[in-house]
């Protein structure tokens, strides 16, 4: 008896046959074996919104293999990846298969052939007791998972093909928008309109150092506080004149312990890795992007050493916080261990909880001993780390809050803070306005004493917890010396910090998926793929410290969709489409009435669009450079690899050059500034702004010190 295996990939093969017998044949498809085609519409309308599936040519010799290796085989064993993605591909080759095992049959008369029994096993690890169980526990395709996976797929082709052809007439030639990629770019250009309306404002801090009294000789016995009331009123401080004006109050004052409060406060560990997560983590801890990291948890998925890398649940089995409590009472004893196993539930209500979060298949396996490429390390390193701290004790840190009371006589107005050390204190004839004005500019003023309110905050950790497994604590530790209430305490120093809002940052890859998760937006299959097509679509661009912005291509194309297609880059239309998606998941709705309801009013929007619209005009984006041939002014364009510099008297001057990116970086050459170009096919590298005359180039960072040849 012959029992064909067909898993995706063949590290996932290799991976299997350490745990299957000589009776299982083991093959891969190399990803999937049908898509839509290109070029092509590729959906049925009439039929239901049937998808009109193809063999891509790449594909074709891969299946003529597979067909070749199921001819002998009496079991069939689908054994794709454990969700909708995975589920589709095993239907699809399921399809070819038994359609090449029909025709061979009709042509050959064999009226004794009979179609191939299959069985469909799902696993979310690759070890022996999870493959062992797979297939003691055999299924059918669940159709319901394939019919998720073909609207997902029918949708977004409905809404790409029609749309993008509209850009092309409307905005510019081979621009694409997309069910997820048009609403995930929205983000950021909404965000950069938010940072550009932003206009700051002037704000003032206080902090006051003060010393315990009587015990000056004694180190540890000073701390800072900061100002948060003048007389009753919030301190809120707009200019250094009324900045002056409270240092001068606070240069009179007598300072003594209002309140004292110290608790103790426990500080619990994180769930376990979600894709979402996942990605997260790796880009602001390794500085990974998406697909970077996707790449890596593949391989280590794939290997046998992580559980299943797209996921939206935090559920674990039983037997793997059995191991991870088992570990912790071993490696750090039994203090470390809470007293009953730590179960996370998951925010989203449409995470598909049969699934696990992402762990190592064992926890005996740390990142120091894992046979795994650079990446797949340190990623699998960040995912040990985090699965060993979930089922760790908390934390407990001490956390002490100092109130400190200054008062002051009444007195009439506030000298300079550069004027203080040269006047006397005179406290009689103050006037509280003064003071008001200050905390709140629009209050009568009242005659009284004035007074400040100070606050000090300590944290000391007491028990360091699941903090043990981390070479930093992610706490600031703050020590405040221990003082009672009544204490008077002596002033040492003032130190006023003029200060202005901020703006909210710009997105990052990290951010930007943990707010399309917070929306609703894509689904853990989906992040990576997003952010990168809207790179490849010269969309949003990389910026300093990993942020992410709009091109002005990219901010056109959102402007064009808010104004036409509102809908499609509406966050709660689009959220609402991935819970439809989920439904039909779950058997709840069917892929054509779904369908149907999106299809009838977005076609007859786009065929308004088409006639009626002005073509919009897409801003050229401007440098300070001269085109060295014609004169005229160079201007950013896009292509095959990124920015260039063009000439703005295209097609009469075809000059290009590329497109230098100051770093801040001094050339150890010459000393004038070095610059990061690109090649012709788009690799990076380092020069001096001085070449031709100064030849410095390096394709790593100066500071590597290797030099470009």
């Amino acid at each position: 008896m012959k029992n064909l295996v067909i898993v995706e990939s063949p590290t996932k093969a290799r991976t299997l046959s350490q745990f299957l017998g000589k009776d299982f044949e083991i093959t891969a498809s190399m990803g999937h074996v049908r898509d839509l085609p290109r070029g092509e519409f590729g959906v049925d309308v009439e039929k239901g919104f049937a998808p009109i599936y193809v063999i891509p040519k790449e594909k074709i010799k891969a299946v003529n293999l597979l067909v070749k290796s199921s001819e002998g085989a009496e079991n069939l064993f689908l054994a794709t990846d454990p969700d909708r993605e995975g589920e589709a591909i095993a239907w699809n080759l399921l399809q070819v298969i038994s359609a090449k095992a029909s025709a061979f049959a009709k042509a050959s008369e064999d009226k004794k052939a009979k179609s191939i029994d299959y069985q469909r096993v799902v696993f979310h690890e690759i070890t022996k007791d999870a493959i062992d169980e797979a297939f003691k526990n055999p299924r059918k395709i669940d159709d319901n998972l394939v019919s998720a996976q073909q609207a997902r797929r029918v949708l977004d082709r409905l809404v790409g093909y029609k749309l993008s052809p509209v850009l092309w007439k409307k905005v510019k030639s081979k621009l694409s928008a997309g069910r997820v990629q048009s609403v995930a770019l929205r983000l950021v250009v909404d965000r950069e309109r938010e940072i550009e309306a932003f206009k700051a404002e002037e704000y003032w801090e206080i902090e006051v150092e003060l010393q315990r009294q009587r015990v000056k000789e004694t180190e540890g016995q000073s701390f800072v506080a900061k100002l948060i009331k003048i007389g009753e009123e919030k301190a809120q401080i707009t200019n250094k004149e009324s900045a002056d004006k409270v240092v001068g109050g606070l240069q009179k004052s007598v300072y003594n312990i209002l309140d004292v409060k110290v608790k103790d406060a426990r500080k619990y560990p994180n769930p376990p890795f979600t894709t979402s997560t996942l990605q997260q983590a790796a880009a602001n801890r390794l500085g990974f992007v998406p697909k970077r990291t996707m790449r890596a948890a593949q391989n280590l998925y794939e290997k046998g050493l992580i559980t299943y890398m797209r996921t939206d649940s935090v559920n674990l089995s039983p037997q793997s916080i059995a191991e991870t409590r088992q570990y912790i009472e071993q490696k750090f004893g039994k203090e470390y261990l809470p007293e009953r196993e730590r179960h996370y539930r998951v925010k989203s209500k449409l995470a598909q909880e049969a699934h696990e979060a992402i762990r190592p298949t064992s926890i005996k396996v740390t990142g120091d001993s894992v046979q795994a490429a650079g990446d797949e390390t340190k990623l699998y390193d960040l995912i040990h780390k985090r699965m060993l701290v979930c089922q760790m004790a908390e934390a407990i840190v001490a956390e002490t809050t100092i109130d400190v009371e200054a008062k002051a006589g009444p007195v009439s107005s506030f000298p300079p803070a550069s004027a203080q050390s040269d006047q006397k204190s005179n406290r009689s004839g103050d006037n509280q306005a003064d003071l008001r004005a200050v905390g709140n500019p629009s209050r009568t003023a009242t005659r009284d004493f004035r007074s400040y309110l100070l606050r000090a905050n300590g944290q000391i950790i007491k028990f360091d917890g699941w903090y043990k497994v981390y070479a930093k604590a992610p706490i600031k530790e703050q020590e405040v010396p221990e003082v009672k209430v009544g204490e008077n305490l002596d002033l040492k120093n003032i130190n006023p910090i003029q200060k202005f809002t901020e703006p909210p940052p710009r997105y990052s890859e990290a951010t930007l998926i943990r707010d399309l998760e917070k929306h609703g937006i894509g689904r853990p299959s989906t992040y990576a793929p997003t952010i990168s097509t809207l790179y490849d679509r010269f969309y949003i661009e990389r910026l300093e410290a990993r942020k992410i912005g709009p091109t002005p291509i990219g901010t056109t194309v959102v402007d064009f969709l808010v104004k036409y297609f509102p809908n499609i880059v509406d966050y709660k239309f689009t959220a609402a489409m991935e819970e439809d998606l989920d439904k039909i998941a779950q058997g709840e709705k069917k892929l054509a009435a779904t369908m149907e309801s999106f299809w009838g009013p977005f076609e007859k929007r786009v065929d308004e669009v088409l006639e009626t619209a002005e073509k919009v005009k897409v801003e050229v984006e401007k440098s300070d450079e001269k085109c060295e041939k014609c004169g005229k002014d160079m201007v950013v364009r896009y292509g095959r690899y990124g920015k260039f510099l063009a000439c703005s008297g295209f097609p009469d001057c075809k000059n290009t050059k590329a497109l230098a990116a100051d770093t801040g970086i001094v050339c150890p050459d010459d000393g004038g500034k070095v610059v990061m170009k690109r090649t012709k096919k788009g690799k990076p590298f380092w020069g001096c702004e001085n070449w031709p005359k100064c030849k410095f180039a390096s394709w790593t960072r100066p500071d590597q010190n290797q030099t470009a040849t």
